[in-house]
């Protein structure tokens, strides 16, 4: 699981940051989470092979969540795209997307489609036989969702060296990757365990942006690998982050305590302060392990 963070910045685009945008590579399958404006121009920097993003999740309808995503529609039809894109997001991006394409005359050659959410409560959204996709509902101005994205690890992992010594023909490798025994001619059973090994731990990483302290996200965020929560504001302007439903450094932290993840992710930072290293400094008060998005960043789950 690697995360690239394309922008992570608050409100407005500046030539020295990009607002909300990130690519989730999980599994071999590469999710777009958010779009704002300047993606594309961070894909191409990060060198991220954006012909395979085929699902693209989107928070909310404010504009530095999501106004590069006609563009990116756009470029997917210059680059003669044939597969199927998706695009998850708060009801109303359909009418918008397609009101844009029809102004400008423009068009899709590949099959476009939208999944438009309401559910306050949190539901799958997106799921086949490798990763899970689900909604964390947020407080915000408006309708926002952040994303849960969980690993399925159901294959064990193949002990070559003794399917080798059983002489165990290969149309059984799949039975043993899922956990089987192997009866052998002479009807001697090789338990799964002398022929496998466990499969690695499942990775999660929830991402939560723009929110105002919502405690009622701990039991779907809990024990996750890696958490990315927005930190707006410091505390010092703790009266802004209520005034327009943001989170503190401080907040952030707290949540990351008490739902027990194993890290944290700070961003979407106001471009008011000069030095990102205060978010840390303060989240770090609650939480220890602590790490600080940055434009072009990248984080390897491990």
């Amino acid at each position: 699981m690697k995360l690239t963070i394309l922008g992570c910045y608050a409100a407005t685009p500046r030539t020295i940051s990009n607002p909300t945008s990130q690519v989730l590579e999980i599994k071999n399958r590469l999710f777009l989470i958010d779009c704002a404006e300047g993606t594309q121009v961070q894909l191409r920097k990060s060198k991220v092979k954006f012909s395979k993003i085929n699902h693209i999740f989107i928070s909310h309808l404010h504009g530095d969540h999501f106004y590069g995503l006609v563009g990116l529609i756009s470029t997917f039809m210059l680059l003669n795209r044939e597969s199927d894109l998706t695009v998850h997001g708060p009801k109303g991006i359909k009418e918008i997307i397609l009101l844009q394409l029809r102004a400008s005359g423009s068009f899709t050659g590949y099959n476009l489609y939208f999944n438009e959410l309401e559910s306050k409560e949190s539901q799958t959204i997106f799921e086949d036989d490798r990763v899970v996709v689900k909604t964390i509902p947020l407080k915000h101005r408006i309708y926002t969702n952040g994303y849960l994205f969980q690993e399925k690890n159901l294959e064990r992992k193949l002990n070559i060296e003794a399917v080798e010594n059983y002489n165990i023909d290969k149309v059984y490798f799949n039975k043993i990757k899922f956990g089987g025994d192997i009866t052998l001619e002479n009807g001697t059973i090789i338990p799964n365990s002398e022929l496998s090994f466990d499969p690695q731990v499942a990775k999660s990483y929830a991402f939560c942006s723009d929110t105002i302290y919502n405690e009622e996200i701990i039991p779907i965020i809990e024990n996750v690998d890696y958490l990315y929560h927005e930190s707006t504001f410091l505390e010092s302007e703790a009266h802004l982050s209520e005034k327009t439903m943001h989170s503190t450094a401080k907040q952030a932290a707290t949540i990351a305590l008490k739902a027990n993840v194993k890290n944290l992710i700070l961003g979407h930072y106001s471009t008011r302060y000069g030095n990102i290293q205060l978010f840390k400094d303060e989240a770090q008060t609650i939480f220890q392990n602590v790490q600080l998005a940055d434009d072009g960043k990248e984080f390897d789950f491990e």
